[in-house]
């Protein structure tokens, strides 16, 4: 395993808490971490929450934890922020993007979970990773758009990436204490979310309601939409690539509806290591949290004698061809997943307004890839650029 994704100075702290700043403690994965916080109080100090606009949510986790510093997306939800906080209580408020690439880089900070939603992301994980922090990562597009540099950045600063992603976390763990050389390749399972079975034909009516109802997992309306297309599964194998060092030959998907194997890992003899849990979040957050050991998780351990038969199948790609546009996309070019996950965030914003239909996600995702010509991504800046200038080509191919 390469060091950007390893034991690197992580050891096993007894004599003292370990401080900690949430980046997107108000959405799914920050709710879930601090679930798994509350059942090991003493193994941690929150130096800092940073949510967007659910101003309530961030207050209520502040009067609980109390940090020192809280962020917020802009100047005018930080009186409103003030005002729902305890008397007495008077942490400091950092705003936008600047306060959470601040927040993420603090000297008294040691573990950074990055669990913002979509490009919004990259910036503060940068700068975690920069400053040389053990970033839990939960923002997958950090490594869809800037997998590159946070590799060069981990080597260059001391920094170590944990994978918060259920998945990427069983790779993590299954492929622990083997070597390289002995890896044929890797497996990440996916649910298929509300619509497996269904025919490509029968998916063009389908409302945003009946895309949000995943069956197995309770994630936010952008993860819980990219898991009806299989959008996020295409981006996992991105992740994945950049995470691992693996090229994407190597990384193979399966639909596992029962979603109680996460990965597995398959190697030069033929035999697999898989990775089986209870499907919550808790358990990869808990793990990364913890590690190298392990935390006490309020959840009910997984009987086998009780849980379904498991299945496996190869995905429909006809049914949902965001999973081929994604493996295009990274074979394209380092530019290419950048457009694709530009591309993507408008048009699931797009279809849960009710601008275009489920299908139209895949089919502007595809025109945006055919349409575009490599560019430059070496630095956060021209990342940024091309992720904005597409965004606005789609909205506009959609206002039209």
């Amino acid at each position: 395993m390469h060091n950007y994704i390893s034991s690197l100075n992580i050891k096993s702290r007894e004599d003292r808490p370990r401080t900690l700043t949430i980046l997107g403690s108000t959405g799914s994965i920050g709710v879930s971490a601090l679930k798994v916080i509350r059942s090991n109080r003493r193994e941690f100090n929150i130096l800092g929450l940073a949510g967007a606009r659910n101003t309530k949510l961030l207050a209520e986790q502040a009067n609980e934890f109390r940090p020192d510093y809280l962020a917020v997306l802009s100047q005018e939800l930080v009186h409103e922020l003030e005002s729902l906080l305890e008397p007495g209580y008077i942490p400091e408020i950092l705003v936008g993007t600047d306060g959470y690439r601040e927040l993420a880089a603090m000297d008294e900070c040691e573990l950074v979970l990055s669990a913002m939603v979509g490009a919004a992301g990259l910036l503060p994980t940068l700068a975690a990773v920069e400053a040389g922090k053990i970033v839990l990562l939960a923002n997958k597009e950090s490594m869809v758009l800037g997998g590159h540099l946070v590799r060069e950045m981990c080597l260059g600063n001391n920094s170590v990436i944990l994978p918060v992603d259920s998945e990427h976390n069983a790779l993590f763990q299954a492929l622990q204490g083997h070597d390289k050389a002995d890896l044929d390749s890797v497996i990440i399972t996916a649910s298929g979310g509300p619509f497996w079975g269904c025919a490509a034909s029968s998916l063009k009516d389908i409302h945003p309601d009946q895309a949000l109802a995943h069956p197995n997992w309770s994630m936010g309306a952008k993860i819980s939409i990219d898991s009806a297309t299989m959008m996020n599964k295409g981006l996992e194998l991105i992740e994945a690539h950049h995470l691992f060092g693996l090229p994407m030959d190597k990384i193979r998907v399966l639909v596992h509806p029962q979603s109680i194997v996460h990965s597995l890992v398959q190697f030069k003899d033929g035999s697999l290591l898989a990775h089986m849990g209870t499907p919550d979040m808790q358990l990869p957050i808990s793990h990364c949290l913890g590690y190298p050991r392990r935390l006490e998780v309020n959840l009910t351990p997984l009987d086998l004698t009780c849980s379904p038969e498991l299945s496996f199948h190869p995905p429909d790609k006809e049914a949902f061809p965001c999973l081929e546009l994604a493996v295009s996309a990274m074979r394209s070019g380092l530019s290419y997943p950048v457009v694709l996950n530009a591309a993507n965030e408008v048009c699931v914003e797009s279809f849960l307004s009710g601008k275009i239909g489920f299908m139209d996600i895949a089919r502007l995702n595809a025109r945006a890839l055919e349409e575009h010509h490599p560019a430059d991504v070496n630095s956060a800046e021209a990342i940024l650029e091309l992720d904005n200038r597409t965004r606005q080509i789609i909205y506009q191919w959609i206002e039209a």
